[in-house]
């Protein structure tokens, strides 16, 4: 009698186990699935949700149709490497260790992916990630060595180097499209990272988009010839410029290269007697004959167009010229890129998986389209320190709102942490964005945001920099080799042109604003013993080079 009570017993404990099994596994298949888009230097000026006077990119947009779009959406360092490690990490460079494209990515950082994976994901991460090889977290990868190529890229993978024919852009979609088909395990909710290396420089477009872009003309930055005055009220004896504006190697007119960046070729250089010391790079280099025919069906008449108007420009109008050839080919490369996630959201939308997927697009870093005559980013001025920012999550986002509050690339970890049921690590420094994207603004409570760049000396000489912004008011404070202060209206100056830090009708405003900046720097424990450690081993570093 008591065997069969005992089997009774085991019989309804192992029912109860496999229930509770049951239940456990129907959980996690139940949680929302995360596709995470980023592209690489991808200004918001390029995307028409955003601005509709470059180009036109439906695909993204209709990220923004179906969920929302951030206005006020930052980075907390403006440069490749570094904004990928906050994003992982959800931690201020200063405190992952990654401050600039130098430095190593210390492996001991805790990263989402590696926590979405032991709660149960699925993960697999396609693209450019610019650092490591064998990125912790994933079931699996394909990612670019460093920059990577625009055409017949390596690959970095699980099982070992490969290189592949085709369009970077494309062959990233082809990846992460693949792995959706054939290897996602539909009993799991999945991350997937797919991140694209355009329109990273040197803006090499796709055959497809050659010959449509080349031949457009766009509209002219106000700033385009901005001499750098900036204090120009209060009476204060200081220099009227911008020192650390006047002296960034970042400019279309000084630093962009005719042959790197323009695609002139060096044989119509030394016909016109121009001599360009660097970047003598041949973009046609990695490709097959038939991209470079068709390369060559573009860039000739280009070529031949510019020997017959260079000895009639002066500064003015080669300064022009560069700028409409550096836009015809960024923006081109961009036009894969929105062509490419339309491929993606048509994928989610016909394999039934858009209901419970949160799709993401958003860049590394804002870049300058001319904006203060310049192309790069790295300056925490609007254009490279605000960052496209577009998220939908069917059924919890109300399609089409547009949204202001002041959040960074330091959200994003904790965001997907909470969207998946993950507790984050106390030392990760960012904010869920879900009472955002919920609709309950009452419990987002931040009203400003830090940020710090490091890599300096360096190319394009951007000097080292932290910074607090609020909605209203932006200060600046450069340091190392300078020591100048820099207050901006956000609202009634969006062009950055009037530093107001020294105009003593703004002076109750330097206070709290300087009060704004001590309180971010201590809370993200961030200090000038950190500027002071961060510039000796960043010179040991170049020294070392």
């Amino acid at each position: 009698m008591n065997f069969i009570k005992c089997n009774i017993i085991l019989f309804l404990f192992l029912m109860a186990f496999s229930s509770c099994a049951e239940r456990e596994k129907k959980q996690i298949k139940s949680k929302p699935n995360i596709v995470f888009i980023m592209s690489d230097d991808h200004g918001y000026q390029a995307i028409s949700a955003y601005n509709d006077q470059l180009i036109q990119t439906p695909n993204i947009d209709r990220i923004a149709k179906e969920g929302m779009l951030f206005t006020n959406a930052s980075v907390t360092n403006s440069i490749c490497a570094p904004s990928r490690a906050v994003i992982l990490t959800g931690k201020h460079s200063h405190m992952n260790g990654k401050i600039d494209n130098l430095s190593a990515f210390d492996t001991t950082n805790v990263t989402f992916p590696q926590l979405l994976q032991k709660a149960g994901y699925q993960t697999a991460m396609f693209g450019k990630l610019h650092f490591g090889n064998n990125p912790k977290g994933f079931d699996e990868f394909k990612i670019l060595p460093g920059q990577g190529s625009y055409y017949n890229p390596d690959f970095i993978t699980n099982k070992g180097d490969t290189t592949v024919v085709g369009y970077v852009t494309d062959i990233i979609t082809d990846l992460s499209i693949d792995w959706l088909d054939h290897r996602r395990d539909p009993e799991k909710p999945f991350l997937l990272m797919y991140l694209h290396k355009a329109p990273h420089r040197a803006w090499l477009p796709a055959q497809r988009y050659l010959q449509e872009f080349a031949g457009k003309t766009f509209p002219l930055p106000e700033t385009l010839f901005d001499d750098y005055k900036r204090n120009t009220t209060g009476g204060v004896d200081i220099s009227p410029y911008s020192l650390a504006s006047q002296s960034a190697e970042m400019g279309i007119k000084k630093h962009m290269t005719l042959v790197y960046d323009n695609k002139i070729y060096t044989e119509t250089l030394e016909d016109l007697g121009i001599k360009e010391p660097y970047m003598q790079s041949d973009p046609t280099e990695r490709m097959n004959s038939e991209q470079r025919i068709a390369w060559k069906k573009t860039y000739d008449p280009i070529n031949q167009a510019f020997k017959e108007a260079y000895p009639t420009m002066d500064d003015s109008t080669l300064t022009v010229w560069k700028y409409q050839r550096y836009l015809q080919d960024y923006l081109a490369t961009i036009a894969s890129v929105d062509e490419n996630v339309g491929r993606l959201l048509d994928y989610l939308d016909k394999n039934q998986l858009s209901e419970n997927t949160i799709v993401v697009y958003t860049s590394d870093q804002g870049f300058y389209l001319g904006e203060h005559g310049w192309f790069d980013k790295r300056f925490m001025y609007e254009e490279s320190f605000k960052t496209p920012l577009l998220i939908k999550w069917p059924f919890k986002i109300t399609p089409g709102i547009t949204e202001d509050q002041m959040v960074q690339n330091l959200d994003f970890a904790q965001t997907f942490l909470e969207i998946a049921g993950v507790e984050a690590p106390k030392d990760m420094q960012g904010k869920s964005l879900v009472p955002i994207l919920t609709g309950e603004d009452e419990h987002w409570d931040r009203d400003a945001v830090y940020y710090h760049y490091y890599e300096y000396p360096a190319e394009h000489s951007v000097k080292r920099h932290y910074g607090v912004a609020t909605k209203e008011y932006k200060l600046i404070h450069f340091y190392y080799d300078i020591d100048q202060w820099e207050l901006y209206d956000r609202i009634n100056d969006p062009n950055e042109l009037h530093n107001l830090y020294y105009d003593p009708a703004y002076s109750d405003v330097v206070e709290m604003m300087t009060t704004k900046l001590k309180e971010v720097r201590a809370k993200y424990k961030d200090s000038p013993e950190n500027d002071q450690r961060f510039i000796e081993s960043y010179n040991q570093k170049i020294e070392n080079k």
